[in-house]
């Protein structure tokens, strides 16, 4: 392990504080070390009031920040006598001590410090530095553990055994430190948890940390308890059906939709396939920290129904010794380990499943390292049981915004690099959904530039492409919801006697071949969705209202519309609702170049800016108004309707 610190780009943070932050940026840029606001960092600082009277300040990393990203704002000043004296309290329930923490913060807006803003308040340097840095839990997780540590740090670090982060392991620092400390202490280490460092300066506290990390991994290195499992036999396919209805049972299993996404990576696939792998995997988290995200045991298999009444009987087991009633938290797994696909990451958000697959990752590590240390050995149930089922865990149940709309659900949008099609991947995100985007123009795949949208280049009327679309989004995300069928072609203004066969046959290739294929395909996908499928057509205003010069365009989008009925019909048994859109004029689409609308309003006799709004309301039409509605009637306000057809288009008097 490599320091990165750099006195030059230090000279530009001035002040204590700011390099406080500097130091954490440093700490959370290494993932072997912290994981997604993991970690916690602290500053002693003397400041004076308004009245003139000086007090010593801790300033900890507050709730909700991440050290890769924290700023000053993101710790929380706490009065130090406060949490000295708390530090001397008998008992405290660690909702108590948050409020007390919360009432002695000096700076109105500043965050909840951290629950182990006490801790870091009884140690007696400046600087202090946590992590949860792999090495060192490879060392912790085996039943050696504190020997190990022993051997690797000597007296150079004080050993505290695993209690819960909170007031009580505060209360136990309090007594061990002063005890096990000298002179020459560098660090603390937890067992099971992590790591402490700290100094006299910003510096000098991160770079003992790299220090005494950098030591773990020799000695894991030297021990040769850094080998990898063995290279993945190739197994059988796995297919996007199977993975669907992987995530549909997991959703049921949660009691609300989940995306899934599926990481065969030959690392993952090599794990998942050990001999030992049911061993392994069934003992628990490299950390209790990481019990939250990634509940308390993967999914070994497919078995959901297994995993769930296991849990079950986990929670009844564990919570029958709580001295308070508890909520059980949903039971489904948030990670799957399968020997044919390697590993599967289950969340509300794309964010979570990435989280969820980076912690999985650096457990793997752990425990491959501790193995070969001699057998890696979590935490005891009940243990994983209190840091899951904790009090303030338990308390911000039921708060907080609500999930938005379409979170953990996966739509597909047709035509999606312009037009409408943008639009509605855009209206789709801001209700929560993963976006499935396809477009025959390349930019789809950089246009949105986000983790929550997959942009692939498929030409619809393409069978292998459509299959390889529907496969790289079934794998990224984990099944499919909500299908909008926007993409389409218009011929050009031509009269029936100069229509070209290809010209014809063209449009009715793309408009209606083309989403034929693509609604049988995602039929299997759309009635394993959780909360239904749904289905919305982009029709056409021409269809109940055709106009001269578009016989291509308005009889093949009326073939459409007729198949969607048809499609309606068919699949209100499996509780997929299709619905239809029929805009006219909207302007800002693909469709319509400066000549197409040009000569269209020379067919109507009219300007191009009468044309803009030639309509009963005198309004344009733009896309995002049927991105609007196409992704509303995709929710609860659309939930009994299906085969309906409604005009976005101002009002056209033809069709009234």
């Amino acid at each position: 392990m490599s320091g990165l610190w750099d006195e030059v780009e230090a000279e530009r943070h001035v002040g204590e504080l700011a390099l406080r932050v500097y130091s954490s940026h440093l700490l959370g840029r290494d993932p072997s070390l912290v994981l997604h606001g993991g970690g916690n960092t602290s500053l002693k600082l003397r400041e004076m009031d308004v009245l003139g009277d000086e007090h010593e300040i801790l300033y900890v990393k507050g709730s909700g920040w991440d050290l890769a990203t924290i700023e000053a704002a993101g710790f929380a000043p706490v009065r130090m006598d406060h949490l000295l004296r708390l530090a001397s309290v008998p008992a405290l329930s660690d909702a108590q001590m948050v409020s007390e923490l919360a009432t002695h913060v000096t700076r109105v807006g500043a965050p909840a410090p951290s629950v182990e803003a006490i801790l870091h308040a009884l140690l007696p340097h400046r600087y202090v530095d946590h992590t949860h840095a792999d090495a060192l839990l490879a060392l912790t997780n085996t039943a050696d553990g504190a020997a190990r540590v022993a051997e690797v740090y000597g007296r150079d670090v004080v050993v505290i055994p695993y209690v819960m982060p909170g007031f009580d392991l505060a209360r136990l620092c309090a007594r061990e430190f002063p005890r096990q400390a000298h002179a020459g202490t560098l660090g603390m280490v937890l067992l099971n948890h992590g790591i402490f460092s700290f100094g006299a300066t910003a510096r000098e506290s991160y770079e003992r940390m790299i220090s005494l990390v950098q030591r773990a991994e020799d000695y894991l290195a030297r021990v040769g308890a850094r080998r990898r499992s063995s290279s993945a036999i190739t197994p059988a396919a796995t297919t996007r059906g199977e993975i669907a209805r992987l995530r549909c049972e997991l959703s049921a299993a949660a009691g609300h939709p989940l995306l899934l996404s599926i990481h065969s990576d030959e690392r993952f696939v090599a794990f998942a396939q050990r001999p030992d792998i049911a061993m392994l995997s069934q003992q628990g988290p490299a950390t209790p920290d990481h019990v939250i995200r990634t509940k308390r045991l993967p999914l070994l298999g497919r078995d959901v129904a297994a995993y769930v009444t296991d849990y079950r009987r986990y929670f009844e087991r564990q919570s029958a010794r709580a001295d308070r009633p508890l909520k059980m938290l949903d039971p489904a797994p948030r990670v799957v380990l399968d020997p044919a696909f390697g590993l599967g990451c289950a969340g509300r958000s794309v964010r979570d499943t990435a989280i969820v697959r980076d912690i999985y990752a650096h457990t793997l590590e752990v425990i491959e390292a501790a193995t070969e240390l001699g057998g890696f050995q979590a935490l005891p149930e009940s243990d994983l049981f209190d840091v899951e089922y904790w009090e303030l865990e338990q308390a911000k149940l039921g708060r907080g915004p609500a999930p938005r709309l379409y979170a953990g659900e996966v739509a597909l949008v047709t035509g999606a690099a312009s037009g409408i099609g943008r639009a509605c991947v855009d209206s789709l995100l801001a209700r929560g959904a993963a976006v499935i985007a396809l477009d025959t123009n390349p930019a789809v795949t950089t246009e949105f530039a986000r983790p929550d949208v997959l942009g692939v280049v498929c030409d619809v009327t393409d069978p292998l492409a459509r299959a390889a679309a529907l496969d790289a989004g079934v794998f990224a995300f984990g099944g499919l919801d909500l299908l909008v069928l926007n993409a389409g072609v218009f011929p050009g203004g031509t009269r029936i006697e100069s229509l070209a066969d290809a010209a014809w046959r063209g449009a009715m290739s793309v408009n209606v071949d083309a989403n034929l294929a693509l609604l049988r395909d995602c039929h299997p996908l759309l009635r394993l969705a959780a909360r239904g499928g749904r289905v919305v057509v982009i029709g056409s205003k021409n269809v109940p209202a055709p106009g001269p010069g578009a016989a291509a365009y308005s009889a093949s989008k009326a073939a459409l519309t007729q198949l969607a009925r048809v499609a309606a019909l068919e699949w209100g048994g499996d509780g997929i609702r299709v619905n239809i859109l029929h805009p006219n004029a909207v302007f800002d689409t693909g469709l319509w170049s400066e000549e197409v609308l040009a000569a269209r309003a020379r067919q109507y006799g009219i300007s191009v800016e009468q044309y803009r709004t030639n309509n009963v309301l005198k309004v344009e039409v733009r896309s995002r108004d049927v991105a609007e509605l196409a992704a509303e009637m995709c929710g609860p306000l659309f939930d009994k309707v299906t085969g309906a057809q409604l005009p976005v288009d101002g009002g056209n008097d033809r069709v009234i």
